[in-house]
């Protein structure tokens, strides 16, 4: 790999008469996260110009938002996304949901800090403005990154979890949305996975059906989403991309999201969930949804 030879590349790419998406593309994703980050430093150094801004003035449309998102570094994706579903036209809650259930709590301690210095104003403090009541809380609970991230059970507390569970839900006429949030968003995933099945046994139904049945709207999408999360994170995203790309009409915000977000996580474990769950491959399923250098982009990071 040498960053120089990569960075002429791309200047040959989009330099004179007509650009070479083809190049571009072949270029960018061959490459990881930091070797496109070691040729944005040597194509200024080389060429002395910004290799972000020629792109934008080169590319349009998603296709562009796909290369802008592979050079950018991982945490300020993320923060980016979280602004532009804050501070967008409208609140995307789906995006905000997907970031802050999904994350690690090391991500989201980086997410904050860059957020507050490249915005001025705190994750958490965009959040309170942007959301309402406890939808507002679930996303103020999963943004400080706080989870305990230890392997421990245990079994007296997951018993009394499950019940806890049992009564603020099912038992009683209304919910204690209080009592989930406090469970779901700070326990560790080992001792919540023991707690769903504790509470299987108690409500004879599984944790999701009963928070489908208990919540509603954004809450009810965040709640899921964190236990989704916490069973089987590459399903989450497969069912993500699906839901992007089912029916009428692309969510083309959430397929580049995850997509970018994805490629060298977990991308593998994503394509399998993906046939797994909706008898067709994430490959097929993008190709038939989308077109042109866009198509061509997503298809290099879904790979095989």
């Amino acid at each position: 790999f040498s960053a120089e030879q990569e960075a002429q590349a791309l200047r040959k790419a989009m330099k004179g008469f007509g650009t070479d998406e083809d190049a571009i593309i072949e270029t960018l994703t061959k490459l990881n996260v930091s070797q496109r980050q070691q040729v944005l430093i040597a194509y200024k150094s080389t060429i002395g110009r910004d290799l972000i801004d020629d792109l934008k003035s080169e590319l349009s449309g998603n296709f562009e938002k796909v290369i802008v998102g592979l050079m950018t570094p991982t945490i300020m994706y993320d923060v980016h996304e979280l602004r532009r579903a804050l501070k967008g036209a409208g609140t995307d809650e789906g995006c905000l949901i997907e970031i802050l259930a999904s994350r690690t709590n090391a991500e989201i301690r980086h997410i904050n800090e860059n957020y507050k210095l490249q915005y001025g104003s705190t994750l958490e403090d965009d959040i309170v403005s942007d959301t309402s009541s406890m939808f507002r809380r679930v996303l103020v609970s999963l943004a400080t990154g706080n989870r305990d991230e230890g392997t421990f059970v245990d079994e007296a507390l997951a018993q009394q979890d499950a019940q806890c569970l049992y009564e603020a839900g099912e038992k009683k006429w209304g919910t204690d949305e209080v009592q989930f949030m406090s469970i779901l968003c700070t326990r560790n995933r080992c001792h919540l996975l023991r707690v769903f099945d504790v509470y299987r046994g108690i409500a004879n139904k599984d944790i999701t059906e009963s928070i489908k049945s208990e919540m509603s709207g954004d809450l009810e999408d965040a709640l899921l989403a964190v236990v989704k999360c916490l069973r089987n994170k590459p399903a989450y995203f497969a069912e993500r991309l699906y839901k992007s790309m089912k029916g009428l009409g692309t969510d083309d915000s959430t397929l580049i999201r995850v997509m970018v977000s994805r490629s060298e996580v977990d991308m593998l474990y994503i394509r399998r969930e993906f046939l797994a769950t909706y008898g067709k491959s994430l490959h097929s399923f993008i190709k038939g949804d989308c077109s042109g250098d866009y198509r061509k982009v997503l298809l290099r990071l879904c790979g095989g």
